[in-house]
């Protein structure tokens, strides 16, 4: 059953108390991605074992419970089920349903300011939520440029950005991660800036 979650979903990680409970999974809103098409369903776990799951106007109070380790007991409208929790980052969870090949994929909105009512809002979500992970994540790596057959750096790209500003380097001079070993991506400096 686990093989077929992570064919389909790769990189997750198994909840972990220490470092889920509190920060990721307690009081945040969850938004069923499955179906949300036909119904938009919230779901909010709470400490003390209640899970609040929110429809249109109706709030539905309900139970859930840690059994061991990432394997969790949740009592829904078609009875208990158990699944294992997973985290795919910090907005997105997992709960694999441990006796069917199926998983209900959830969407954390507790500091998204839209509202999720159809695919095309989640997809909006994420091109949002990695286009400014690619940026935070480029804004601070450090790069090498090359000019006039020479190498200049690590730089980031705020530095970068500045000495093309100040035009003491051309925006067109290539760029190579400070992990790479060559120039053969044939990235730009130019690349670089138009993603800040």
């Amino acid at each position: 059953m686990d093989e077929y979650l992570h064919d389909t979903i790769p990189n997750l990680k198994p909840f972990n108390h220490t470092l889920h409970y509190d920060t990721l999974f307690i009081n945040k809103d969850w938004v069923l991605v499955n179906g949300l098409s036909k119904k938009k369903s919230t779901y909010t776990f709470k400490d003390d074992n209640i899970l609040e799951i929110s429809r249109k106007e109706q709030t539905i109070k309900t139970f859930w419970s840690i059994d061991i380790q990432n394997i969790f007991s949740i009592e829904t409208e078609d009875g208990i089920i158990t699944v294992k929790v997973y985290f795919k980052d910090d907005d997105i969870l997992v709960l694999n349903h441990q006796n069917k090949e199926e998983f209900a994929l959830f969407i954390n909105t507790t500091n998204y300011t839209q509202d999720l009512e159809t695919v095309e809002d989640i997809k909006l979500f994420l091109k949002e939520k990695y286009k400014q992970k690619v940026t935070n994540l480029i804004y601070d790596h450090e790069f090498y440029y090359i000019e006039k057959s020479k190498e200049f750096g690590p730089f980031t790209v705020e530095e970068l950005s500045n000495k093309v500003k100040k035009e003491a380097i051309s925006a067109y001079c290539f760029v190579r991660d400070v992990n790479a070993n060559d120039y053969s991506n044939r990235l730009r400096i130019f690349d670089l800036i138009k993603e800040l």
